[in-house]
């Protein structure tokens, strides 16, 4: 990749997502958008968000394919990885090599059935708090380089942003429940993603692929595109 195309990718990137934040929008709609982005942008291979539920555990919030998905519910089943380290230390997590580590049995296994070499752990912070992490996947062994590592916490920035604006308020009681909702838009999702692939016999990637293309180009919320879906009234 060019500098120059490097950077007009990512300059785009800042621009769908500011463009994102205008009124009305939808924080899974940010948040999908942002994974999708950090795989355009950054040398990595797959991405994926986990946030803080009302119910103080963490759930998976957008991912860009099933394999980093998988990654994140193994680490948050078995309370371990990077994502984990990250989110209860507050700070970046880099392993350059997960074939070299000894920490995280369980994540490691998956990591090389999924066939992932690194892994990088962004955390998304709102104030003095941590609120989730923003997790990078790579297939070849390596850090991130320098540029890709603020990058990568600008685009995490963004994402603490958009939270924060979809709560308007800061008060803790309502940071939870708000996030909640956004966590139980995932589930519709998830719900349609399994009805598409079902009725069409194509994976889940290809039908959630589908449910996204669907709402960017009729300009809809995903949610509301994801819950026709569930609701059998729209077929994609």
């Amino acid at each position: 990749m060019t500098v120059t195309t490097r950077e007009a990718r990512l300059g785009s990137a800042f621009v769908k997502l500011s463009d994102s934040l205008v009124g009305g929008f939808d924080v899974v709609d940010i948040l999908d958008t942002l994974v999708e982005e950090c795989k355009s942008v950054l040398d990595v291979d797959e991405a994926g968000i986990v946030l803080l539920g009302i119910k103080r555990n963490l759930s998976t919030m957008a991912s860009t394919g099933a394999r980093a998905a998988s990654l994140e519910e193994v680490q948050l089943e078995h309370n371990e990885g990077p994502c984990i380290d990250c989110f209860t230390t507050g700070k970046v997590v880099t392993v350059d090599d997960i074939e070299r580590t000894t920490d995280w049995p369980a994540f490691r296994r998956r990591a090389d059935e999924a066939g992932f070499r690194a892994v990088h752990a962004v955390p998304l912070r709102l104030r003095n708090e941590v609120i989730g992490a923003l997790n990078l996947f790579s297939e070849n062994p390596g850090a991130l380089n320098e540029e890709d590592a603020i990058v990568a916490q600008a685009l995490a920035d963004v994402a603490t942003i958009a939270i924060l604006q979809y709560r308007l308020v800061s008060e803790s009681s309502l940071v939870t429940s708000q996030l909640q909702s956004a966590l139980d838009s995932r589930v519709i999702i998830e719900q349609a993603k399994g009805v598409i692939s079902q009725h069409s016999g194509v994976s889940m990637d290809e039908a959630f692929s589908r449910l996204r293309s669907h709402a960017r180009s009729n300009q809809s919320p995903l949610r509301e595109v994801a819950a026709t879906v569930v609701a059998q009234q729209l077929k994609l």
